[in-house]
């Protein structure tokens, strides 16, 4: 389990726009969200994308750099772009089941022929430049999503009183 205030696992991704996405070469002023998404096939994910990236400008205002990841093919990123109409959000895929894994994140298999056979459930985790986590939040199921405008007044908090991490002891 990755630890608030420790290092968080490796992340390494290729993107839609052709260019590998390191983790540790982000460069953020206050964090890094990562969206782990469970895929093309989720219906609840175009629609929790498509609110994310309606807020990446006022993420980045803040601070925070974005990247939604999944363990989507490049074939099926470039239809969750397309098809979902996502303009602004950095889409990484290939994800592997590994990496998934050590990021704390829930596999499921499939139960419907248009799933992968394995896919990550969704997670959502507030890196530090220092690549340490400030917070996670894991689901099961694409159900009970968290809100970004709750993430974003989350961040304002969090700079304006220098709240510390929580849940590390």
């Amino acid at each position: 389990m990755i630890t608030p205030s420790k290092p968080v696992p490796e992340l390494k991704v290729d993107t839609l726009s052709g260019d590998p996405w390191r983790l540790a070469d982000q460069t953020p002023d206050a964090f890094t969200l990562v969206e782990f998404y469970r895929g093309y096939h989720c219906p609840r994910c175009k629609v929790h994308l498509l609110d994310l990236d309606h807020k990446v400008a006022r993420f980045n205002e803040r601070g925070c750099g974005v990247i939604a990841i999944s363990m989507d093919s490049q074939e099926r990123a470039e239809k969750s772009r397309q098809e979902w109409g996502l303009g602004g959000l950095t889409l990484g895929f290939g994800l592997s089941e590994e990496t998934a894994r050590q990021w704390g994140l829930f596999i499921s298999q499939a139960i419907r022929d248009t799933e992968p056979t394995n896919f990550n459930e969704p997670g959502m985790f507030l890196v530090r430049p220092d690549g340490t986590l400030f917070s996670a939040v894991l689901h099961t199921t694409p159900f009970h999503r968290h809100h970004f405008a709750d993430v974003l007044e989350a961040i304002d908090m969090i700079k304006a009183r220098d709240y510390p991490p929580r849940g590390n002891v």
